[in-house]
């Protein structure tokens, strides 16, 4: 068969092999693209000195106060990537989410709203915030920078006009509390654990059979296995450590579980990721963040895109003032303040989301925020104070966003050494052949005409 054998769904036998597959990681990683590479080091090297300084940091009471800690933080960033991967900026995310918790929280308040129709007014608000953005930035040509800068300052008046300046609202309603606060019941998060797990196989093994169909270079099996079984362990281990007691009262109140907050983020990862991957409007906005004037050649509605990232930035903004609200048992009129910004923005550059558009992943910022809360975590345990804490986070922000620049350099240093210097590229990809023209070729016979029909036969 041509040398080579097939098997029944026409997928040839010829594997990857890891030594291949390392060689080209290095080779990318040399060129410039190393992805979330950086934060994925950091939380490693960061968890590892911590656990040792302060073994605490591992408890069970620890790791769920790490999730719920960075929960908030972490669904503002998931919405920032979709901005950021235009190259465009959301300053006004950490008040959005401070004015969308403003309303759930005051309109959930004393029973005057059901928790879901408070929570779709809250989201309401978030579309409409976000819908003003983009609406202003493709319309009125001025940067995000200086659109979103403004809504920052004004959406903080509104959040003092909604909540008082000094004021606290207390949030008593039972299934907004239980965002941050509630546990899954361990029998359930087990079966949660078993199901994430099986879906996750599932997905390696249909990429590695679609790459080898499709001649793509695919990763080699015992990578894929490797990635599997160290899913499953550390995932195992995680649900066993937040299934433990961590109540200092069990007699009088049991505390134990994963808290709900995860498998919500989990659902809005999986989502995320889906809609970037595996949909057209995913692809089109990678294709706009890389190059909008290629993009409009190529027929794709670039400020249709544009406005649609905003919304998507706020809404998961209310998302994750929502959580925070839960967490705190109320909202003031600082919820969701420029730290709370900063760290989303922070979180999505640490996970290699770049500042210039056209490269990030949801996962970055899950990451990213990942690292964010471990370093604010941990130094809180070793006793640091919060100007220590912003000091290291400048410094790693400074950090990644100087990567991030020297991996874009040497990317377009590499993509122009590959590139052929015989004839430069051109836009013809996207820009149609000249067509000849309408009107016939010149004659070239020298005689006279007479008559309409005369020189019919040399057409």
């Amino acid at each position: 068969m041509n040398g080579a054998l097939t098997t029944s769904v026409g997928i040839t036998d010829a594997q990857p092999k890891v030594g291949d597959h390392t060689r080209r990681y290095i080779a990318r990683v040399a060129t410039g693209e190393m992805g979330a590479l950086p934060a994925l080091t950091g939380l490693v090297l960061f968890s590892g000195v911590f656990a040792l300084l302060r073994p605490t940091f591992l408890s069970a009471s620890n790791l769920a106060n790490l999730f719920t800690q960075g929960a908030a933080v972490v669904v503002i960033a998931m919405g920032l990537v979709f901005v950021m991967l235009l190259g465009e900026i959301d300053l006004s995310a950490g008040y959005t989410s401070g004015v969308c918790g403003a309303v759930l929280a005051v309109l959930a308040a004393h029973g005057r709203l059901p928790w879901y129709a408070a929570a779709a007014l809250a989201l309401l608000v978030a579309l409409v915030i976000g819908l003003g953005l983009g609406l202003l930035v493709t319309k009125t040509r001025v940067p995000s920078f200086v659109v979103t800068l403004a809504a920052l300052l004004g959406l903080q008046g509104v959040a003092l006009l909604l909540i008082g300046d000094g004021t606290t609202v207390t949030v008593d309603d039972a299934t907004i509390l239980s965002i941050a606060n509630g546990t899954v019941a361990p029998a359930v998060a087990w079966l949660m654990w078993a199901g994430g797990l099986g879906a996750y196989v599932m997905i390696e093994f249909r990429r590695k059979r679609k790459g080898l169909h499709h001649r793509r270079s695919a990763d080699p099996a015992a990578l894929v296995v490797w990635r599997i079984l160290v899913a499953a362990v550390l995932s195992a281990a995680m649900v066993y450590l937040l299934n433990q007691e961590r109540s200092p009262h069990p007699d009088i109140a049991s505390l134990k579980g994963v808290p709900i907050v995860v498998p919500v983020v989990a659902v809005m990862i999986m989502l995320w990721t889906f809609v970037l991957r595996r949909t057209a409007y995913g692809r089109r906005i990678y294709t706009v963040g890389r190059g909008r004037q290629a993009a409009q050649q190529a027929g794709i509605n670039v400020d249709r895109i544009r406005v649609s990232v905003f919304v998507i930035c706020s809404c998961m903004a209310a998302v994750g003032g929502a959580i925070a609200v839960s967490r705190a048992h109320s909202v003031d009129a600082n919820t969701g303040g420029v730290n709370v910004l900063l760290y989303a923005v922070a979180a999505a550059v640490f996970g290699g989301t770049s500042l210039f558009g056209g490269k990030g992943r949801v996962l970055d910022a899950v990451l990213g925020g990942a690292l964010m809360a471990v370093i604010d975590n941990g130094m809180g345990l070793m006793g640091y104070s919060s100007g220590v804490k912003y000091i290291v986070t400048c410094a790693f922000l400074l950090l990644a966003a100087c990567l991030d620049v020297v991996s874009r350099a040497r990317e377009a240093a590499s993509a122009s050494a590959s590139a052929p210097a015989s004839a430069p590229v051109s836009a013809s990809v996207f820009v149609p052949a000249a067509r000849p023209p309408a009107w016939p070729a010149a004659r070239t016979d020298t005689g006279p005409r007479h008559g309409p029909g005369a020189g019919a036969g040399s057409r």
